[in-house]
């Protein structure tokens, strides 16, 4: 039961006769008054055994747009309900208007929209509805809680889709090429054409040339179906918050950009989201287009705050590809001992795949350096540049073994780590 204020603004007028009159009659009359008035109200309310709510849970939402999430409340009783609801939405989900005013009548049923703004990404959920029924006078009301649960993805934004048709002309380009040699045998033969001063003379096709009564040469593209590996690092140096997002959120949108380019230039694209066990893995085969295979495994991504297990990463990539792959590494250049983790396992990986490490650089390091107009800013310029030095020499340090490093600050990591894989397939490394 709960009483309103209205009850008590009444309850406080009942005792000013009692403070300005020696005699108790006139507190029984009221009191009894009072207690005739709630209980009159509770009687009359409708009754909430016989109230039935049903959820519809509401589509996936892209992070910073909104989503309605409808509630059906039916009413079994004999009288109208008259009240307030209010959907028990976590904080996180953005609940715009959580409690709404309600009127239903009696044997009927009435829709209720509760408007969703989520302000993070991943499996947000609500657990009950609360229904308060007020009675004629509203002194008083009916109150339960219903089981009701509910839940909805948000998905990553994807702001770096921005990038995708400049990154998808310049791969339209290198596939453009009238003639594209490549060593060895994986390439894919295109069309044949007249031969050409300077075209390799291994590309003749002495039968077509025998029946065309001139030199006919093949011409070949490069070859489809490579594959791609992205590793996303999940363990607790993912959780540092560079800018205005962690180095997890920034990892998701170059491994979207990634992905969803790669496959448009028609290669195997796998995700793998690893610390020390595999936390969501995606891939092209299956239905549908690999972004929303993508985002539906990213979404309920968080840092762990565990250590990287860099020797299991091996073994991650023979899972998914037994072939010679480009594996990009999503991480940090600046985590604990490189040398005990990221640089041996690299190593490794370089002898057999394309290797390319993706790191966040905090933008705060370069202005740290120029900001030098006392001693506190001295020293944390003497900080900073020892910061980079460090990951100057890690970076040294793996492309020595024979890794690409793309060291970039968030909104520019993406496009370069695209860059990156355009620029691998123009020289054939793919």
């Amino acid at each position: 039961m709960a009483i309103s204020g209205r009850f008590v603004a009444l309850v406080l007028l009942g005792l000013v006769p009692v403070l300005l009159s020696p005699g108790w009659l006139t507190v029984l009359a009221t009191a009894a008054v009072l207690v005739a008035l709630l209980v009159a109200d509770l009687v009359f309310a409708a009754s909430l055994r016989r109230i039935n709510v049903v959820r519809a849970d509401p589509e996936n939402v892209t992070l910073n747009k909104s989503v309605d999430a409808i509630l059906t409340v039916r009413n079994g009783g004999a009288r109208p309900l008259r009240g307030s609801l209010r959907d028990g939405w976590q904080p996180s989900a953005g609940a715009q208007n959580p409690v709404q005013a309600i009127d239903v009548p009696a044997g009927e049923g009435r829709r209720y929209q509760v408007k969703l703004q989520p302000v993070r990404r991943g499996d947000l959920a609500a657990r009950h509805v609360t229904i308060r029924s007020f009675g004629p006078l509203r002194l008083a009301a009916r109150q339960r809680t219903i089981d009701c649960p509910g839940s909805v993805r948000v998905l990553p934004p994807f702001h770096s889709r921005r990038h995708l048709p400049s990154k998808l002309r310049k791969l339209r380009e290198l596939d453009g090429k009238a003639a594209v040699q490549i060593r060895g045998a994986g390439t894919e033969f295109d069309s044949l054409r007249d031969y050409v001063r300077g075209d390799d003379v291994r590309s003749i096709d002495w039968r077509a040339t025998a029946r065309r009564s001139a030199v006919v040469v093949r011409t070949w593209r490069p070859e489809r179906d490579r594959r791609v590996v992205v590793v996303l690092d999940t363990s607790r140096t993912s959780a540092a918050r560079i800018g205005d997002e962690t180095r997890l959120d920034t990892g998701i949108e170059a491994a979207l950009l990634l992905g969803v380019l790669a496959e448009r230039g028609g290669d195997r694209v796998d995700f793998v989201a690893f610390d020390r066990r595999t936390r969501a893995r995606a891939g092209s085969a299956g239905q549908g287009t690999i972004l929303g295979r993508l985002v539906q495994a990213m979404a309920p991504l968080d840092a762990e705050l565990i250590e990287m297990d860099w020797p299991a990463v091996p073994a991650q990539v023979r899972a998914v590809s037994a072939h010679r792959s480009l594996v990009v590494l999503l991480t940090s250049l600046d985590s604990g001992a490189p040398e005990e983790g990221l640089l041996p396992v690299a190593e490794r990986l370089a002898s057999q795949h394309v290797v390319v490490v993706a790191a966040v650089r905090d933008p705060q390091l370069g202005a740290m350096l120029r900001e030098r107009h006392d001693a506190t800013g001295v020293f944390r310029a003497a900080a900073a540049e020892r910061a980079l030095l460090q990951r100057a020499a890690v970076t040294a340090e793996l492309r020595r073994y024979g890794a690409e490093v793309v060291d970039a600050e968030p909104h520019e990591l993406p496009p370069r780590l695209a860059d990156m894989y355009i620029r691998l397939k123009a020289a054939g490394r793919l």
